[in-house]
């Protein structure tokens, strides 16, 4: 998709914020351009900063292990971040930086049309339901949406945790493959 490959060259050059100056790579999504699922996580840590990849470290080992549980194929769906480049220290996102960035992630939705939106996480989560006009939970009830699908614009946001919450509460884990398991019926139903 020649759409996909120039926001990808915009997204490597980018130095609209502060973000560019602190990491190594600004990270493109990746993954089937045709894809009826989207993963959309927070940013990228600091192995996907340095190989300019998703997903490839700690949590990308989560993710896999989440996936394979799910059958699903890496192959078959894309991912993308919020953020595009690392945050130092892994801080909270700034406003500013949510604003500069989704500029990119909304073109990789049009561009890709997913039918399941899923972003992971609070910051990605709340970002996909206020662009879609999604009432937000207050943080006290957060963690009731997650494993929850939502019909929007004739698609469908289906927020999860991220996976690097297992990395800090491993009980969540049951819950997490349950969740994912509901995700591959969502993208079989999609078909």
């Amino acid at each position: 998709m020649i759409g996909i490959i120039n926001l990808n060259k915009e997204i490597k050059k980018c130095h609209k914020c502060r973000l560019s100056e602190t990491g190594i790579n600004a990270l493109c999504g990746e993954g089937n351009q045709n894809a009826n699922l989207m993963l959309i996580a927070q940013a990228p840590g600091e192995k996907e900063d340095r190989e300019g990849r998703m997903f490839i470290g700690p949590s990308g080992k989560v993710l896999d292990k989440l996936l394979i549980k799910a059958d699903i194929n890496r192959k078959e769906i894309y991912m993308t971040n919020l953020i595009k480049c690392m945050l130092p220290k892994n801080r909270k996102p700034k406003q500013d930086e949510i604003k500069v960035c989704s500029d990119y992630l909304n073109e990789e939705i049009k561009l890709v049309n997913p039918k399941i939106l899923v972003p992971l996480g609070y910051y990605a989560i709340k970002y996909i339901f206020e662009k879609y006009a999604v009432s937000f939970p207050s943080k006290q009830e957060f963690h009731t949406i997650c494993g929850n699908p939502i019909v929007v614009e004739n698609k469908i946001i289906f927020p999860l945790q991220h996976p690097a919450s297992i990395l800090y509460d491993n009980s969540r884990e049951d819950e997490m493959i349950k969740n994912y398991r509901k995700m591959k019926i969502l993208l079989m139903n999609c078909k």
